[in-house]
């Protein structure tokens, strides 16, 4: 189920759950809660209800607790992993979160939520600093270093910074273009960030000691945008044969390097796009595109939409930043 899959909830009102730990003070819970509160209050009570919820309150209610909220998004937030919790609690906790038809976890909590199995076969934002803890869950979860997934109504962020990101992206799916762009304006955001863009470091924690020549590749490919490097000789670089890294590739980032290397230099395009006065013909140049054509071909197969409407859409108040849009 794609993203804008999330327009579906046209619930009046629309109620989004937070639970996090009592207490709890950090940027991935300000980065996610202020976007939400704002929109909250400039939609009203009728249209949009967010509550937050203590973890405590979830787990262990008091006698004469009210009825468990009714929510149609809830996202579990935590910059801690939940270790503690024990068995009887993690069951409490994710029925709970189950019960809403769209559910998840952002920042640390999202190794909770793969460790209890919830995350099977979904591609999941793992916090780059945790991939060294993930164990066994590599094993089930579909973890990658991008910024945030959303994989059927299973949603995941890696926190941090990038939780204004994706309740920003919420924002515009849930409701409208004008009101995220309303909202990213007061916040003073100058781009909202898609899905796919990566955490810096993911690639390297996840790689750099068990897969040190994916890691190396990789690099070689970061560092080789204007003038791509052939696959053969990334092999030859790295010191093994094209089978073996064609290998790694398939196994660990689902896809041949030709098709990431590809994908790489074209998420650099869409960005020079987005951020710079370059001209179109020069951004392909930059991303190691000799023709227009191709440029303009590999672009539309990729982003549904050609270079020249990408930087149109830059000129364009009030759209709307979607991951993949």
């Amino acid at each position: 189920m794609p993203f804008v899959s999330l327009s579906t909830l046209n619930q009046a009102p629309l109620r989004i759950l937070l639970i996090c730990p009592d207490g709890e003070v950090s940027l991935t819970l300000a980065g996610l809660l202020q976007p939400l509160q704002m929109a909250a209050k400039a939609l009203g009570p009728a249209r949009l209800q967010l509550e937050l919820m203590a973890l405590e309150s979830v787990l262990h209610p008091a006698s004469q607790a009210p009825a468990w909220p009714v929510a149609h998004l809830c996202l579990l937030v935590s910059d801690d992993p939940l270790s503690a919790l024990n068995k009887d609690e993690g069951r409490i906790l994710l029925k709970r979160c189950q019960r809403a038809p769209f559910w998840g976890a952002v920042g640390a909590a999202v190794l909770w939520l793969a460790r209890s199995g919830a995350m099977e076969a979904a591609r999941t934002a793992l916090p780059w600093a945790l991939y060294a803890d993930a164990g066994e869950v590599a094993e089930h979860a579909i973890l990658t270093p991008n910024l945030y997934e959303i994989d059927g109504n299973r949603l995941s962020c890696c926190g941090g910074a990038a939780s204004m990101d994706f309740a920003l992206c919420l924002i515009g799916a849930l409701f409208d273009a004008q009101l995220q762009a309303q909202i990213q304006e007061a916040l003073c955001v100058d781009r909202i960030r898609g899905a796919a863009e990566r955490q810096r470091q993911a690639l390297q924690a996840r790689f750099g000691v068990l897969q040190p020549k994916l890691s190396e590749a990789v690099a070689l490919m970061e560092s080789n945008i204007e003038e791509p490097l052939a696959t053969d000789d990334i092999a030859n670089l790295v010191g093994i044969s094209r089978r073996q890294l064609e290998r790694l590739f398939k196994q660990y980032l689902d896809a041949m390097p030709s098709r990431y290397y590809l994908e790489l230099r074209l998420q650099r395009s869409r960005q020079l796009l987005r951020e710079s006065h370059h001209s179109i013909v020069q951004i392909g140049l930059m991303c190691g595109f000799s023709s227009g054509s191709h440029f303009s071909t590999a672009y539309g197969a990729l982003f549904g939409i050609t270079p020249r409407e990408e930087r149109q859409r830059k000129l364009v108040p009030g759209r709307s930043v979607l991951p993949g849009s």
